[in-house]
Parts: structure tokens; sequence; C-alpha cells
């Protein structure tokens, strides 16, 4: 690990030029809160929808004179507590270090965006530097094992970034968050752990000066290629993921993506056919891909906020024929209060996610398990046995209802209620490598949470503390019955 490190630092000293920072991550509903609220209010462009965010293009808009003009105080306040966040994780010069440490009695089943530890207990220790142009990010950790993931020792989220022009270059273990949801992501989620990857994505977010194309408005583009490695069936999998969203219409954003399994062991390396635009019965390729869109519509009516949002996923090639679509709706609404404490932002949100995949967008007739399986790649879509999308695998379903509360200075408090149908009966009948990682059988758990929700701010050090209670009346099989979990997070850093 020293020759690693000292490596790093030596090819990051040659580093020359202005500010590329790091992202906004996935992680905390408190900033996925804050940014979506001022995207509905037209505080920030409506490019919300595609996790990391560069802070270089959130931060300008911020800082743009009168950009908070005529805004309601609860606005004020997470634009105040957004750039905050930002100029703390954009300082130049300045060493970072960051220890954080997660129990609990038992993992949670459904993660969403704000979802804490993986295991019963993990750590890191994180150090990341800025140089102007360049950021270095070093995790290294340890973890408890589990039947998912054996590997004890992990960096994630460790990463080099360097920034040419308006575009960022980086290389690690970075997580992604593709879509609109706040609880499930279909695609690519951060319900499994990230995996070896380089990547490019523009730092900001600015529009084409093209009377062609000037109408797509604000715009964000990214890929990536990894590889899905540890133990597999197809072993060393190479991975693509590539996504577009763009602002048409003022308080409108489209996002497009695409996912895919190419080359690995036991499979014939063809990389023209991640070209090949056919994928279906009658055009069958040597790849595994899975095609997202999503639609987010955001806006203010007298002090309140809302967002309303859809995403659909396809295995196949037409979302009319043969696609094998699951799909995700919800809203969320945002209101200020005015209480003996000080001023609040409640949020609420409804969201629904199926991955019963059916025969076209509209129905048609259930194709069970083709989610995130796949005859050619038999793991399907799942890195070290958890799906890259939602978290509750194929052929399931989640209901939630979840409602927070934010102070001014970022204290949170939420409660939230999931139905979730876990596997189906048909899917369990099947046959390998048709499967659900989660319930090998089918349960229905209702599964109540609470999560607080405490930063703290001491001169330049900073700490926070999640503390979070669940309850639910059954268990995913071989386990039955009703349970309870705590589980608590700490992070320190300076």
């Amino acid at each position: 690990m020293r020759a690693i490190f000292a490596v790093v630092l030596a090819w990051a000293g040659l580093a020359v030029g202005a500010a590329a920072g790091p992202w906004a991550e996935p992680g905390d509903a408190r900033l996925k809160s804050d940014i979506e609220l001022l995207a509905a209010a037209g505080v920030i462009d409506n490019i919300t929808m595609q996790w990391p965010i560069p802070w270089a293009g959130v931060l300008g808009r911020l800082n743009a004179p009168n950009g908070l003009a005529g805004q309601p105080d609860f606005i004020r306040e997470a634009a105040a507590r957004l750039r905050k966040m930002g100029q703390q994780q954009t300082q130049t010069g300045h060493a970072h270090l960051t220890v954080d440490f997660d129990a609990a009695t038992d993992p949670a089943v459904v993660r969403g965006f704000d979802a804490l530890g993986r295991q019963t207990i993990q750590g890191h220790v994180t150090y990341e530097y800025l140089w102007d142009t360049t950021a270095v990010h070093l995790a290294v950790g340890t973890k408890s094992l589990d039947k998912r993931d054996r590997q004890a020792l992990v960096f994630d989220e460790s990463y080099i970034a360097q920034r040419v022009d308006n575009v960022v270059v980086y290389a690690g273990l970075k997580s992604h968050w593709w879509g609109p949801g706040w609880i499930s992501a279909l695609s690519l989620s951060t319900n499994a752990r990230p995996m070896p990857q380089i990547g490019i994505a523009r730092t900001e977010t600015t529009g084409f000066d093209s009377p062609w194309l000037s109408w797509l408005g604000p715009w964000q583009f990214e890929a990536f290629g990894g590889v899905l490695t540890g133990p597999r069936v197809d072993g060393n999998t190479g991975f693509v993921g590539v996504r577009f969203a763009f602002s048409p219409i003022k308080n409108v954003e489209i996002g497009l993506s695409r996912i895919t399994e190419i080359c690995g062991e036991n499979h014939p390396c063809k990389p023209l056919d991640y070209f090949n635009p056919m994928n279906d019965p009658s055009h069958i390729d040597s790849t595994n891909d899975e095609a997202t869109i999503d639609v987010k519509y955001g806006d203010t009516f007298a002090d309140w906020a809302y967002e309303i949002y859809v995403q659909a996923m396809n295995e196949d090639t037409s979302p009319l024929t043969h696609s094998g679509s699951s799909r995700l709706a919800g809203a969320t609404l945002w209101a200020p209060f005015d209480t003996a404490w000080g001023g609040i932002t409640g949020r609420l949100t409804v969201e629904y996610a199926d991955s019963y995949a059916t025969n076209d967008l509209w129905g048609g007739g259930v194709e069970h398990g083709f989610s995130y399986n796949n005859y050619g790649y038999v793991d399907g879509m799942r890195y070290r046995d958890r799906t890259l999308g939602f978290s509750l695998d194929s052929d399931s379903r989640l209901l939630s209802f979840a409602a927070s509360v934010t102070d001014a200075n970022a204290n949170s408090f939420s409660l939230t209620y999931h139905h979730a149908e876990i596997s189906s009966g048909s899917l369990a009948l099947m046959s390998d490598p048709w499967t659900n990682v989660v319930s090998k059988q089918p349960v229905i758990i209702n599964i109540g949470e609470a999560h607080l929700i405490v930063p703290f701010d001491f001169s330049k050090y900073h700490a926070k503390i999640d503390l979070v209670g669940r309850v639910q009346d059954d268990q995913p099989r071989p386990e039955h019955g009703a349970t309870a979990a705590l589980e608590l997070a700490l992070t320190f850093g300076l």
C-alpha cells in the first residue's frame, strides 16, 4: 500500500491547471434533496438524475448573480447548505482525511439512495487531495464477511480524476446512481459495490452553442468501461456503461442509458457486437444489454416544490415487442414549516418499482426472470452477488413511502415504510440461471425504518452520526419471522 500511495502521489504531482473538484457523491439523501429542490425551483439546471454530479456546474449556478432573487427562505437555506458542502469538498491545496465506521445488527434488505452498510461491520479511512485539475481519492477499508461477498480488504471509492477542459477522466472504483428514484434505480445503483473502471464525464452541463443542437438545452454525458471481478461463473466480465441526459424544456429532464456485459471468461470477445443495434430472439448477439429511459418533471407552486418521475428498463432492443420491460415511478413534494426550533423543510416521497419484466413497455405478459438474468452471462447483471440496479433483484415489487424533515443546519429525521414483494413463485420453479439472489422463495415483507442524521462542525473538523432503527414482519428466505435491527454509522473528517 505504501508503494501504491507513493506512485499515485508522484503521478498526481505532475498535474497543472484550474479547479476540477470532486463530485457530489451518491449516498446522502439530504444532499440529493437540496439538489432536486433547487433544480425544481430553477436555481440550478435540471440535470440531476445522474450521480455522481460534478460540483463545478452546481457551484457555478449557485454563485450566479441574482440566482436566488425572489426565492423563499427554504430555497435559500437549501442553497446555503449546498454551497457550504460544495466549497468544503472542492477546496484545493489541502489534504482531506475521513474516517467512517458502520455497525448493524442486520443490514437493510431495501437499499435506497441513502443506504448505509452492506455488512454487519465495515469501516474506511479515506485520504483525498485536490490540485487545480487533479483529484486523488484513496480509500482503504475492511468489512465483515457474508455469503454474498468474502473479500475483507476493500478499496471502494478509490480513484484518480483529471480534468481536461470541460471533461474529467477518471480511473478507480466509483459508485453510480443512474435514474430519478430515491429508493431504487433499475440499471445502476449503489446496491452492489463499485467495480474497477475507467471513465469520462462532463464537468459542467452547459448547452450547445450550435443552432442545430442548442434545442437540447443543458446536457450531460458519461461513459465508463469496467471489469466485473471476484467469484463468477463468467470471470472478469467486461462492462460498459453509457448515459446521456438533457433538458430540452424548462423543468424537464430526459435520461438515456445503456449498460452492457461483454467478453470475459467463457465468452468469445467480439467488441463490434456492442454496436449491433438489434438484440432480440431473431438477432442474438454475444453481449448482455439493458437500456433505460428516464423522464423527470420538477416545478414550484406557492411556497411548495414537487417532482414527478418515471423510469423504464428494457432487456431487449425494442420497447414495443419482446422488450423485457421493468418500470419505476414516483413523486416528491417539498414544503417549508415554521416551528419553535426554527424553519424546517419537509419532504414526502412515494415510489413504486417493479422488476416483473413484461413483453413490452405496456404489459403483454410476464417474462419471468428477464430483468437481471441472462442465458449467456449466467451471473446476470450482478456484481459480487448483488444486483447492479434494483436492490430486490428480479421478479420483485416495492412500494415505498418516505417522509423527512431537515433544518437549516442539515439535521435530518426520516420515516420510511416499504411493502416489498420479493421473488415470485414462477421464478422459484425455474432452473438456473433464472434466480433471485435476495430470496430463493417468494416472500412479502413490510418494513418500517427511522433514520436520524446529526452533523457537527468544529472549526476545520466535521463529523456526522447516522442512527437507524428498522422493524420488519418477515425475512428473505430461507430465514423466517419478524425481526428488528439497529444501525450506527459514524463519520469524522478534517
